[in-house]
């Protein structure tokens, strides 16, 4: 402690707190004394080393201590209180797998006389060597004779906002921006910052010349930089945030030639995102030519494993868009039918190409955002609180598409065109999409907003889901159950003498099936006329085939799978009932294994 080597620094406040809930109040508090003493000696010979190298090896002895150095970075993410154990792979796991500073109640611990940094060498020596095999593996050669010059590679830093390149002297910027308030890369970055200004700080200063790292400037939707604003934190750094990308997206199109590309990859799945991302291209003056899904999630990713997540990045590629003179106004009642049909198109094509899931909401996004693209300005249809035109907003072009995702699935569970109610569209559309009970909030809540403008909030009064630690859970019947002084509210009501939402009176069906069996469920088929209902039956047809029909030793994974096979055989002849599938073992309906989403 008394040579500087530890970071005795106070963790700072941000978005994620949970260090200091559990007693981690300085950043030397994240490891065991054992494990300081193993990144502090580090410390210190790597000082001692400094003067020994420059002595040995002259001008080049920067550029091999600033490698050596990164091996701490290494180091520290992969031995700390919150690095662990990965059951499935035998093996250790970094302190950053998910992305937060999440709180390990049981910990793994590298071992640090002789394994850590020895492993920590050998993996920037492939990393190294990697790089250069790809530079080396470029055919430049073959490119001119002047060899030297199209080998160059110059490295920046700076502000994307701001970069030292002339006008029109790039032919394609490729960007992979900050995923709006998804990571916070800056209170994370930290982490490596308080130790690493001890080592790398003494080559290159002045990139630590502040005590933390620059929150300020990043392009991230960071509500803990506006949190004395209360209730008006979270707008403000949405605003941030589309501000910063406008600028950033500006001065690419500055940069880039006239025949020049941009290509932006984002994942983002709530809708939010998209629609600050597609805000900011279009007021930088971009058009968005195409777009595809590309898988690049690792499946046992921390932050993708049993979450039925979006494990695609979304490729735009964009264009800078000619301005032409036109005082014809485009608002979006002119363009929703090429909105629709676009959406349409994406889904049909990409389903067809083995897209499913969140996936396939996602990939609908570019194509609705490339029309109103080429057409920008549009304008929304309902006018500001004054009567003025107001700017279209992403997001509404989006909720179309949305729609006709709905529209495109229902369509295909049930077998023809065909309405129902919201929330019974979110539960057909959740079985369909996730094939699990179980799936992320944030994916509800995106498909409650496709479904009908609905929220987390109201599935949850509705008894449609319950929630909890970020994970939506959909309700059984029997959880439906609504008594005494509910009666009223959606939900399973045996007594009631009608149902506002279709899926209501299926579950309530389904229930007395279950509980009193299937006579008694026929007789309240047919006191509300249900056998003969078109609503009702189209719901049990998309549920039969939305619902997955697993057996394992003859039990059914989804009771409610059984409980509508049962119903249909015996009472509705029109419903196509598919294939039941026998497993071998013993599954769980929420494990990724059984029900993929590719």
């Amino acid at each position: 402690f008394a040579s500087g080597v530890l970071p005795t620094e106070e963790f700072p406040d941000g978005n994620d707190l949970r260090p200091k809930h559990y007693g981690l109040d300085r950043w030397v508090d994240f490891y065991t004394p054992r494990q300081a003493l193993v990144h502090g000696t580090f410390g210190e010979e790597f000082a001692a080393l400094i003067p020994e190298v420059r002595d040995a090896i002259g001008d080049r002895a920067d550029d091999v201590l600033f490698e050596l150095a990164l091996m701490q970075g290494k180091a520290l993410n992969w031995n700390s209180r919150l690095s662990s154990w990965n059951v499935a792979r035998q093996g250790m796991r970094s302190v950053f797998d998910r992305h937060d500073f999440s709180f390990k109640w049981t910990f793994a611990e590298f071992e640090g006389a002789t394994a850590l940094y020895s492993w920590c060498l050998d993996q920037l020596d492939d990393a190294y060597g990697g790089i250069a095999r790809l530079l080396d593996e470029t055919g430049a050669a073959d490119l001119g004779t002047n060899v030297r010059l199209h080998r160059e590679v110059t490295v920046t830093q700076g502000s994307a906002a701001s970069l030292s390149l002339d006008d029109g002297s790039v032919t394609h910027v490729c960007m992979d921006p900050p995923y709006y308030d998804n990571v916070m890369y800056a209170e994370l970055a930290d982490y490596f910052y308080v130790w690493e200004k001890r080592t790398l700080g003494r080559l290159v200063p002045d990139y630590f010349h502040d005590d933390l790292t620059d929150k300020d400037n990043e392009a991230v939707a960071n509500p803990a930089r506006f949190a004395m604003m209360g209730k008006r934190k979270s707008e403000l750094a949405d605003l941030d945030y589309e501000t910063k990308m406008t600028s950033i997206f500006a001065e690419s199109r500055r940069v880039l030639s006239d025949d020049g590309v941009l290509s932006v990859m984002f994942t983002h799945k709530r809708a939010e995102a998209w629609d600050t991302l597609g805000m900011g291209l279009l007021q930088a003056g971009f058009t968005i030519e195409t777009s595809w899904p590309v898988n690049t999630e690792f499946e046992h990713s921390m932050h993708q494993a049993n979450m039925n997540s979006a494990a695609s990045t979304i490729m735009l590629v964009c264009r800078k868009r000619t301005n032409h003179a036109d005082d014809h106004k485009v608002y979006l009642d002119d363009v929703e039918y090429d909105i629709r049909q676009a959406a349409r198109d994406a889904a049909t094509r990409f389903q067809h190409d083995g897209i499913d899931g969140v996936d396939l909401l996602l990939s609908t996004y570019g194509p609705t955002l490339s029309v109103i693209s080429q057409n920008w300005p549009v304008y929304s249809s309902t006018p500001d609180a004054d009567g003025r035109d107001q700017l279209l907003r992403p997001e509404d072009a989006l909720a179309l598409a949305r729609e006709e995702i709905v529209d495109l699935r229902r369509s295909r569970l049930v077998g023809k065109a065909t309405k129902v109610d919201g929330l019974t569209d979110f539960v057909l559309l959740a079985w369909d999409t996730f094939g699990a009970r179980e799936f992320p909030f944030d994916t509800a809540r995106l498909l409650a907003l496709a479904v009908g403008g609905l929220d987390v909030d109201d599935l949850e009064r509705a008894k449609i889901v319950s929630k909890s630690s970020g994970k939506v859970t959909l309700l059984t019947p029997r959880e439906r159950l609504r008594r005494g002084a509910d009666s009223g509210l959606p939900g399973v009501m045996p007594e009631t003498s009608s149902f506002e939402y279709i899926i209501d009176a299926v579950d309530t069906a389904l229930y007395i099936a279950e509980i009193d069996g299937q006579q008694a469920a026929k007789r309240f088929l047919d006191r509300h006329g249900y056998t003969s209902d078109a609503g009702f039956i189209s719901t049990l047809q998309g549920l039969a085939n939305a619902i997955p029909r697993t057996k394992v030793k003859g039990t059914w994974v989804v009771p409610e799978a059984g409980l509508i096979d049962t119903l249909c055989t015996l009472y509705f002849d029109d419903v196509v009932l598919p294939e039941a599938e026998e497993m071998a073992a013993p599954v769980d309906p929420n494990e990724n294994t059984l029900f993929d989403v590719e």
